[in-house]
Parts: C-alpha cells; sequence; structure tokens
C-alpha cells in the first residue's frame, strides 16, 4: 500500500515523501522530527491506531495538518478522525487524483472528504440518522481502539488473529471485550456483531462466524 501511495506522490510532482512508517508511535516522532506540511495517516496502524497517533500528534504539534486514509466510510471512523483533528478523509479505493487532491487541498489549510463519505454523512443527517450530539450515537462511549477492536470482533476475527493485527496481547484484546460488552450492555459476540452491523461499523458480508478464543 505505502509503495503505491508513493508512486502516486511521485506523479503529482509537487508532493515528496518526508518519512513513513506503519506504527502509529512512530509516525509521532516522526512529525516531531521531521515537522511535513501534510500527514497521510492511516486509520489502522500497528499499537497506537491512526486515531490515537493523530490525537497526540495534534496535542504536540497543533499545527500539524493530517488526512485520515481508511478503507472504511462508517459514520464512526469519520467523526472519529474528525474529532482526532483530522482535516481530511479518503477512501483508500479513491482515485490517485483524487489522493493528490485532498493532500494538496489540506496541504493549503483547507479540508477533503472523500465524496463518498460526504455523500452518506450528508443523507443521514437528511434522514434525521445522526445526532446532533456524537454522545446520543450508541458507540460514542468507546475509545479510538475499542472501536477498532469492535470493527474486527464483528468480521468474524479471534483475540488471537485481533492481537497480531494490533500488535497487542490477547489478554489486552480480552479485556477490550469485556469492557466493550459492558459499556453496550451486552452479553456476547453475537451482541457486539449486531451493534456493529445496525451502526454501519461493519456491512453485512463483512463477517463470518462468532469469533472464539
Amino acid at each position: 500500500m505505502r509503495d503505491g501511495i508513493k508512486a502516486i506522490l511521485k506523479q503529482a510532482g509537487d508532493l515528496e515523501v518526508a518519512g513513513e512508517t506503519d506504527s502509529g508511535v512512530e509516525a509521532v516522532q516522526l512529525v516531531r522530527r521531521v515537522r511535513p506540511d501534510v500527514v497521510l495517516m492511516d486509520i489502522n496502524l500497528q499499537g497506537m491506531s491512526g486515531i490515537e497517533a493523530t490525537v497526540e500528534m495534534i496535542r504536540h504539534y497543533p499545527d500539524t495538518r493530517v488526512m485520515m486514509l481508511s478503507m472504511y466510510d462508517d459514520e464512526h471512523s469519520v467523526i472519529s478522525a474528525v474529532k482526532a483533528g483530522a482535516r481530511g478523509f479518503v477512501l483508500k479505493r479513491a482515485s490517485d487524483g483524487d489522493v493528490i487532491m485532498a493532500l494538496r487541498m489540506v496541504a493549503q489549510g483547507g479540508t477533503y472528504l472523500s465524496p463518498r463519505v460526504s455523500d452518506r454523512l450528508l443523507d443521514r443527517i437528511q434522514k434525521g440518522r445522526v445526532d446532533e450530539s456524537t454522545q446520543a450515537l450508541p458507540l460514542a462511549d468507546l475509545s479510538p481502539r475499542e472501536i477498532q477492536v469492535l470493527r474486527l470482533v464483528s468480521e468474524g476475527k479471534t483475540s488471537k488473529e485481533i492481537a497480531v493485527m494490533l500488535d497487542l496481547s490477547v489478554q489486552t484484546i480480552r479485556s477490550y471485550r469485556k469492557a466493550m460488552m459492558k459499556k453496550l450492555k451486552v452479553n456476547n459476540v453475537a451482541g457486539l456483531t449486531q451493534l456493529a452491523l445496525a451502526t454501519g461499523l461493519t456491512r453485512p458480508n463483512s463477517f463470518t462466524t462468532e469469533a472464539n478464543d
């Protein structure tokens, strides 16, 4: 994925890669050292998530402009990214031209939402399905990391698989699951999956069976 992004940026001519990493912690350190004009942040990173890394970047370096990159276009991912301080949200399936345009807009101090994302949010607002207060959202009490774990759980991943993907311990993943069940008032993985589906966090064809440890 990163090689593809670098190839796209090379085509642009006016955009140069100053650094790269697949770790959220290292991304924050890179910003401290390099101070880039714009950060293209993958929402799913090892260890610290893209959302959490963005929060840290903005907290220490308020002028940092972050463009979130994600394969997901659900409401919670977008709202979490914006609340974290991201100036834009672009989907991984966006065209090369859209990615370049988005980076240029954010680098120049503007904002950008992929058309699919903005259309979906506008549709939900017009239909009254987005509350004025994000605290009213079913998953609003979950942390960015819990949202990330919930999505993977709802896709049928086991605790061991999620631990490997996020570079965390199995016990930590199990603790996240228990905490989410308590917050969301459900008793099992099936309940978590139903909520993920109901809120648009995952799609009906994105999961298989209930994940077992």
